[in-house]
């Protein structure tokens, strides 16, 4: 940065350290813009005229020394300064930092961390969202990427000054190091590729200040560390100097550390080749910056079905998959966006973890997980056993009144024209002073109102000692005086509560669990508050959730009655009954009241006007809340007693004219203001506004947040700035106090010219372990501590460990400070079990002896005695969080954020921390609110600088940090943040962050270690032998015999479905075989035997004539659900033809789904395409012929108006080996196989599910699925030819025109037997669950259905037909109909339920050792349980067996293995075209290793088990059922354990309401999970942690990535099994189009 042609690089270091401090000045509000430029020109002058005089930095302010960091060493521009100045006046404490917890030091400190990690800087991947989500940020925010650290104190905006580095150094075409990294982080891309065109740091460059010419590519992404070769001085040190004595005496001169060239290695190659060593990347990828590979950009629009272009065949090797990407060395596709950043968050996985601060415990499946154990290191306290310390005596003072009340009653009547109120109006004037005689006389009516006038003349409502709520708006506080004084006066107890605004307050339900704990019936209010609250349209007081019902009492002078000259109210001697309740809410958000007895209300005053020294007649200001707390104990309380006069400054003054307290104790010369850190804060920001103030008159400026250890920069900040006006640094008095005990230590005021007590300063890493350490080491961790003080006079102060038994500490040891006084709360009212533990300890020594009689208060403040018995306090309890065993302060952590330069970030200031339970320890949760105008960069790049901070200085990890919108948060009465409400959000889902980082990598480090498999080294034989002794039998079941073929029926006789079918044609020609519905269930096509037989015969003709096909040929069925499809079946059959059945490409989804039909085309090298005219159109549109070659089709013949032929003959096949027909479907996991099947198998099939279902000529049964493979092909198009039964056929597509097709059809028919599909279930149950009343009136009734079987090949799901049942039962569904079957590629049925035989039966199973590849059985409702369901009866002639995959031996009863089946319906073999069956052979003719080695078996791929159950089978054997777990394929093996996708998807979906479908898949070790999102898009990033919570809960596993996605993106196939591996290529495609992508570091 020039300035009128100065150099400053040439400029003395002397110079450029005062201009550093001018900026800092400016920034920090202690100059005005125009002194500012005046004394910066008055600096530079010398440099420009030759003229001698520098002027020096004024006096008296602190000047702490310039933050270093490593990339800059000089002030940012003024420019920048200015304008956040600006942006600071504009709105106070728009983006200031937080007053509580303002601190130079800290922020220095804070920034030194994070430039220590600027050297080995994160790469953090950004979050993808999608545009419209957030309206938030628009497109023009995004600013180039800084070329400067952007960390190096609070400025917002930065330019890169010649300052960093001299001239001569930059070399002009090299950036630096930094802008790289820099870029990395910031520029990383907001949006989808398919939704912006400004994807990942593409940001347009615009001109620096420096003229840099910007590179000509637009980088993607950077590798973490980029070689730089220019000299750029470095300091070996980053200097850092956080001022060790108090910042009152400021160093005159900053210390000088010009910064030093490195020692000088050979050509700088050393630091190079050290970086590199670091960052772990090869040199060669290092040196380039990466090209731009986002310039191919995939197609939008995510498949909807079976497959996309880049499936493995199976039997095709990898090298011919028609993959249509490219692909890196490790398999990652390059034109992918996506795989680049989770690249990237791989790099910072990899990263060394910080060294756990335990060891891994191990997860011994039985047990639920151990704790930790202790690092022998941590510090230990050494000190002796604390005494307890005493307080002065109270002195006894002869008029000192017996009661309250009675000094009220004597300044009443002696003093009465003495002020002893004055309330402000909303500008800060004064707008009525009430006197101590009318404050009297009204208490006195509103008394005698409230005990004689309330009722009828008979009953009496109030009695004395009743509880009586006290409703009164901040801004009144004479109304309040009034009400509370009349209460004493009547002897009731008031409960002073805050003004409800709505029924949606934070923690309003909470009030009402107070009120109803205290038993409070009657509320006190002034009129125009009671005008203000909520009613109901009828004009009542709503009625507030969990309130009891209120009488309200308007407490204004005009409905008062006077007391008749005989009425005098009772004012008894105080004692220990309660006198009021205070209402304080705890860490989990429940409100209680704690009573303070008569006696503790006066002994309390009496101690307090005895530290304070107050006087009679003194004026004191009060800007704190005057209902509780310290503004009720000295302002309306201790105030009376000594007849002070208290000006009360209401909340609402303070936010419209933060000096207002400060002018008030001008104007009225004050001795005495009650105040918090921010009232000092929000002055000293203001105070430029005016001149002639003075504090002189003040002896107590008591702090009253004085124990809070940030209080502590606000107190010296406001001392330096006020001290000129009058401020004298010995009556800054910070005090201690906490509801229970009430006031706990104060500070009495110091004589003058006495030094100031000294600060505490501690190790932040002792802290967290509870002792303390002065901080030597790590000057960053430290934490600065001012003492509050003495303890109150007649008061015993203990430190007594906080958890567990009172028992004592140690004189060095950090812990809960308990008070024994007559001066404190008694009870938590109408909570006698929480009293006992908080108002009644007696502490213990080491030995656990009590050490007396005496009962202590619990105060809930941590801390210690220090030299001089002085109380420090380094934080509340209720702030704590326990992270693995150590403690860190929310106040603190907060802090630390706010540190991190949150100007262009965090809206006011507003950041909450809790922590929340999740897998056995507290995890840390930081959401702040964020201003409207921030930026993504800007709000990503503070987020990952808040954790590295953190990081760094806490030693602790973040699990969460969100985002909200401003002024979202739940707020607390006085604007600050409702922290368990909050939490409450954030749990619920309901907080709708803007903006989200996980990092539970990081932080969670207690997972159990990953298993490791131990080698089978135990032999098969003696596995067996070892099963035999233990009792086990081997899991194998069978069902019945197919029994031999019987002569009697003639259908026997025919081996092939040809022959069956030409057989039925004769004997009965009419007979209706087929019936097919429409949506509005009218029958649109049927087919009887003979009219089924001739057309089969009209497309033989076709095929031998038209497409002259030689018998064995492949010919491709490409048909709707139908009729046509059958009847081309059955004439490929009659034509010696091979048919393959393939499903229609969808007309909607070309791109999708038509070159899954090409690729079986060309897979199964077809002759022949057999299809109706409409598809025929498609095939050669030009639609069509945008995805595939449409050139290159085979023959097509449409079958829709063939002429009546015969064929010759009709093909009888040599052998029952021969191939009838090929079975083509896609597995779950994207693998596209054919499967051969056999004439034989074809008869043996439909024998056995005939004799299953007992299915005969005069049976109907109804079909609603898809028939294009599996079982769904065999019901559909070839059991009714073999049994003759008839079967309604209904397409599941004409289900989207009318849901309830299925049902009603069942009802209308009296359909026995139905088979269905997941997929209509599932349509059924959501879209008709709600309808059943509708169905009932339409006359629906199913309870003539006997069996519903859901076909399907996988794990039958539970939760889906249990619902089907519940929700269906209205209408007459049974229970015991739905069942499932269960089927696989190597045979296509092997259990149906059928009609005989015992209902399924249901298991439970431990989800723990399922993972350990073991079968435990639990009880139902057992923690961490499964429930799993028998798959249905195994059919006839089917043997299964269970095996160990790897040994390939025979399993016990109830063990997991792969289930191997033996049957005479097995397929024959995969299709495979280059004959490659040796590498599938095993799959289908497989011996056991030992016990049966000749029968030969196939493996389906499914792990299962075999139980064998109480219930009788047909036979009155006992029943063995078997139970599938999930396919081999698509279990995920992470931390050495096997999971199952399904059962990781049913506890994600559990996790929120708005999550309607999810799935699960691995990318290179990371988890990634994708939710379809049902809910409104602001709900997508509640998503994000509650999906991380339940899975590392549940599973133990650590989510990597988590996608929201818009319903209907998870692609399914028409079985309604999520293609997983399709949905995890779209996603590394970047085809999904995401609403959100979180990427958990």
């Amino acid at each position: 940065m020039t300035d009128r042609g100065v150099d400053l690089a040439a400029l003395p270091k002397e110079v450029r350290d005062q201009l550093a401090e001018l900026d800092l000045e400016l920034s920090e509000g202690d100059i005005t813009q125009k002194g500012y430029e005046k004394k910066r020109t008055k600096l530079l002058a010398p440099y420009i005229i030759h003229t001698p005089a520098v002027e020096p930095p004024p006096k008296n302010d602190v000047l702490p020394p310039p933050t270093s960091s490593s990339s800059s060493h000089g002030p940012p521009p003024s420019s920048s300064r200015y304008r956040e100045r600006r942006s600071r006046r504009t709105h106070r404490g728009g983006g200031t930092r937080d007053d509580r917890y303002r601190s130079d030091i800290h922020t220095e400190a804070v920034q030194a961390a994070l430039a220590k990690h600027k050297e080995e800087k994160m790469a953090l991947p950004m979050p993808t969202k999608r545009r419209s989500t957030y309206v938030q940020s628009p497109i023009n925010t995004r600013t180039p990427p800084d070329s400067s650290s952007g960390s190096e104190d609070e400025t917002s905006v930065r330019r890169q000054s010649s300052v960093v580095a001299p001239t001569h150094l930059v070399s002009p075409n090299l950036q630096s190091p930094e802008s790289w990294i820099n870029r990395t982080v910031q520029g990383s891309s907001t949006s989808s590729s398919a939704s912006s065109t400004l994807s990942h740091g593409e940001a347009k460059p615009q001109p620096q200040s420096q003229a840099q010419p910007q590179p000509q590519y637009k980088p993607q992404y950077q590798p973490l560390y980029q070689p730089h070769y220019q000299h750029q001085p470095q300091p070996q040190h980053p200097p850092q100097h956080p001022p060790q004595h108090p910042p009152q005496h400021p160093p005159q001169h900053p210390p000088q550390h010009p910064p030093q060239h490195p020692p000088q290695h050979p050509p700088h190659t050393a630091a190079v080749t050290n970086m590199l060593a670091q960052s772990r990347i090869a040199p060669s990828e290092n040196s380039h910056p990466p090209p731009d590979v986002t310039a191919v950009a995939p197609p939008a629009g995510g498949p909807r079905v079976d497959l996309t272009s880049n499936a493995v065949v199976r039997g095709m090797s990898r090298g011919q998959s028609r993959s249509s990407m490219m692909e890196t060395a490790d398999g990652v596709p390059v034109n992918s966006r996506v795989s680049t950043k989770i690249q990237q968050l791989l790099n910072t996985l990899k990263r060394p973890k910080r060294p756990p601060l335990s060891e891994f415990f191990t997860d011994d499946s039985e047990e639920i997980v151990e704790v930790p154990q202790p690092d022998p290191n941590t510090p230990k306290p050494e000190g002796r056993q604390i005494m307890p310390v005493k307080g002065e005596p109270l002195g006894v003072v002869s008029n000192w009144p017996p009661a309250l009340q009675a000094a009220l009653a004597r300044w009443g009547s002696t003093q009465g024209k003495s002020p002893a109120l004055t309330a402000l109006d909303i500008t800060g004037r004064p707008l009525y002073t009430l006197t101590y005689g009318k404050l009297w006389s009204r208490s006195v009516k509103l008394a005698y109102t409230l005990l004689n006038r309330l009722g009828t003349k008979n009953e009496q409502i109030l009695k004395p000692g009743d509880r009586v709520a006290l409703v009164f708006p901040n801004s009144d506080p004479g109304m309040f005086w009034v009400a509370f004084y009349g209460c004493l006066l009547a002897e009731l107890i008031p409960v002073p509560i805050e003004v409800p605004l709505s029924r949606k307050d934070a923690g309003i339900s909470q009030v009402g669990f107070l009120l109803g704990s205290c038993g409070v019936g009657l509320a006190l209010t002034s009129e125009i508050c009671l005008k203000g609250l909520p009613k109901t349209p009828t004009g009542e007081i709503m009625q507030y959730k969990g309130w009891p019902r209120l009488k309200w009492v308007v407490t204004d002078s005009k409905y008062l009655t006077k007391p008749s000259k005989d009425w005098q109210p009772h004012i008894p001697t105080a004692n220990t009954d309660p006198a009021y309740i205070e209402y304080k809410a705890n860490k989990e958000g429940t409100v209680v009241g704690v009573a303070v007895s008569k006696v503790a209300m006066l002994t309390h005053c009496q101690a307090l006007t005895q530290a304070c020294n107050y006087c009679e007649g003194e004026t004191l200001v009060n800007v704190l809340d005057f209902k509780k707390d310290m503004g009720l104990w000295h302002g309306v309380l201790t105030g009376v007693m000594n007849r002070i006069h208290t000006i009360s400054v209401p909340y609402a003054v303070m936010k419209a004219c933060p000096l207002s307290w400060v002018q008030r104790v001008h104007i009225h010369k004050a001795r005495i203001a009650l105040v918090k850190c921010r009232d000092l804060h929000w002055a000293m920001m203001a105070h430029r506004d005016q001149r002639e103030t003075s504090l002189a008159s003040l002896r107590m400026l008591i702090v009253a947040d004085g124990a809070n250890p940030w209080s502590v920069s606000s107190c010296d900040a406001f001392l330096n700035v006020f001290q000129s006006h009058g401020l004298k640094p010995e009556v800054i008095c910070p005090c201690a106090t906490s509801p229970e005990a009430m006031t706990v230590a104060l500070r009495r005021p110091g004589v003058p010219g006495t030094p100031l007590p000294a600060r505490a300063i501690l190790s932040m890493g002792g802290l967290s372990h509870g002792v303390i350490r002065v901080n030597t080491e790590d000057k960053n961790s430290a934490l600065t501590v001012q003492d509050v003080g003495h303890v109150m006079p007649g008061a015993l102060m203990c430190i007594v460990k906080p958890d567990g038994p009172p028992q004592l500490c140690k004189t060095d040891e950090i812990g809960e400070i308990i008070i024994n006084s007559r001066a404190g709360g008694t009870m938590y009212y109408g909570l006698p079990g929480l009293t006992k533990n908080t108002f009644e300890v007696i502490p213990v020594n080491s030995n656990g002896v009590p050490i007396g009689e005496i009962p202590f208060v619990r105060s809930g403040l941590l801390g210690f005695v220090g030299p001089g018995s002085l109380i420090f306090v380094v934080g509340k309890i209720e702030g704590l969080l326990m992270v693995c065993g150590r403690r860190h302060n929310a106040d603190d952590l907060v802090a630390t954020a706010l540190a991190v330069e949150p100007v262009k970030t965090v809206y006011r200031g507003r950041i909450a921390v809790f922590s929340v339970t999740v897998f056995y320890d507290e995890r840390v949760v930081i959401v702040a609110e964020q201003r409207p105008d921030a930026s993504e960069e800007d709000s990503f790049q503070w987020m990952s600088r808040v954790l590295q901070a953190i990081d760094s200085i806490h030693q602790v990890g973040l699990y969460c940090l969100a985002l909200v919108p401003a002024n979202t948060l739940p707020k607390t009465p006085l604007g600050g943040i409702h922290i368990s409400d909050t939490k409450q959000f954030f749990l619920d889902g309901n907080l709708h962050p803007c903006n989200i980082l996980m990092c539970p990598h990081t932080c969670v480090t207690n997972l159990p270690k990953p298993r490791q498999k131990q080698p089978v080294g135990v032999g098969p034989a003696s596995v067996m032998v070892g099963n035999l002794v233990a009792g086990k039998r081997i899991a194998q079941a069978a069902g019945r015999d197919l029994g031999m073929i019987d002569d009697q029926d003639l259908v026997r006789k025919h081996q092939y479905l040809t022959e069956a079918l030409q057989w039925r044609a004769q004997t009965d020609p009419d007979h209706v075989l087929y019936v097919l519905l429409n949506a509005k269930g009218v029958t649109v096509g049927t087919a009887s035997c003979v009219q089924l037989h001739k057309r089969a015969e009209k497309i033989a003709a076709a095929l031998t004539e038209k497409g002259s096909i030689n018998t064995g040929e492949n010919v491709v069925l490409l048909y709707p659900p139908g009729i046509d499809l059958i009847a081309a079946f059955y004439g490929c059959l009659y034509a010696g033809c091979v048919p393959v059945n393939v499903r229609p490409p969808h007309p909607q989804n070309l791109a999708a789904t038509l070159p899954t039909v090409r690729m079986i085309i060309d897979v199964s090298k077809a002759a022949c395409i057999l299809t109706t005219q409409n598809l025929m159109r498609i095939l050669r549109s030009k639609d069509a012929a945008a995805s595939v070659n449409i050139k290159t089709w085979p023959i097509i013949i449409d079958t829709d108006d063939l002429p009546r032929r015969r064929p010759p003959q009709i093909y009888k096949p040599p052998t029952a080996e021969m191939i009838a027909y090929l079975d083509f479907s896609v597995s779950t996991t994207g693998m596209l196989t054919g499967v051969k099947i056999s004439h034989a198998a074809v008869s043996a099939l439909c024998r056995s599910v005939k004799l299953q279902c007992e299915l005969y000529s005069s049976r109907q049964i109804a079909i609603c699925l898809d028939p294009y493979c599996g079982l769904g092909f065999v019901l559909w198009c070839l059991a009714s030819v073999y049994s003759g039964h008839q079967s309604i056929l209904i397409p599941p597509f004409e289900l989207e025109g009318c849901l309830s097709l299925w049902l009603s059809t069942l009802s209308q028919y009296r359909i026995r037997d139905t088979f269905c599909s997941y997929s209509v279930m599932e349509l059924c149950t959501k879209g008709l669950g709600t309808q059943t009343e509708l169905l009932k009136a339409r006359g629906v009734n199913l309870s003539c259905v006997r069996s519903c079987v859901v076909i399907a090949e996988e794990r039958p799901r539970l939760a889906l037909t249990h619902s089907f049942s519940k929700l269906f039962k209205d209408v007459g569904l049974s229970s015991r109909a739905v069942s499932t079957a269960f089927g696989s590629r190597v045979n296509l049925a092997i259990c149906l339920q059928g009609t005989t035989g015992p209902d399924p039966c249901t298991v439970y199973v431990d989800m723990k050792s399922l993972r350990h590849d073991r079968v435990r059985l639990v009880e139902r409702g057992a923690p961490q349980s499964l429930p799993l369901m028998e798959s249905g009866k195994i059919l006839p002639g089917v043997r299964v067996i269970i095996v160990n995959p790897e040994t390939r031996g025979p399993l016990g009863d109830s063990h997991l293995g792969e289930i191997w089946v033996n049957s005479p319906h097995t397929a024959s073999g995969y299709y495979t075209i280059y004959g490659e069956e040796s590498l599938q052979a095993d799959h289908f003719n497989t011996k056991l290793s030992f016990g049966d080695p000749q029968t030969l078996w196939a493996r389906t791929g499914y792990l299962g088990f075999v139980k064998r159950t109480e219930l009788l089978d047909a036979s009155g054997d006992r029943h063995d059922a078997l139970f599938v777990v999930g396919s081999l394929d698509e279990t995920l093996e992470l931390r050495g354990l096997r999971y199952h996708p399904i059962d990781i998807e049913t506890s994600v979906s559990r996790a929120h309401r708005s999550i309607a479908e999810s799935a699960v898949f691995t990318w290179t070790n990371l988890l990634v999970v994708v939710s379809e999102l049902c809910g409104s898009e602001q709900d997508a990033l509640d998503l994000v942690p509650l999906i991380t919570n339940v899975v590392l809960e549940e599973h133990h596993l650590i989510v990597g990535v988590v996608v929201i996605v818009d319903p209907g993106v998870i692609p399914i196939n028409s079985r309604g099994e999520k293609q997983r591996m399709h949905l995890r290529d779209s996603f590394l495609a970047d085809q999904l189009d995401p609403i959100y992508v979180a990427y958990n570091m």
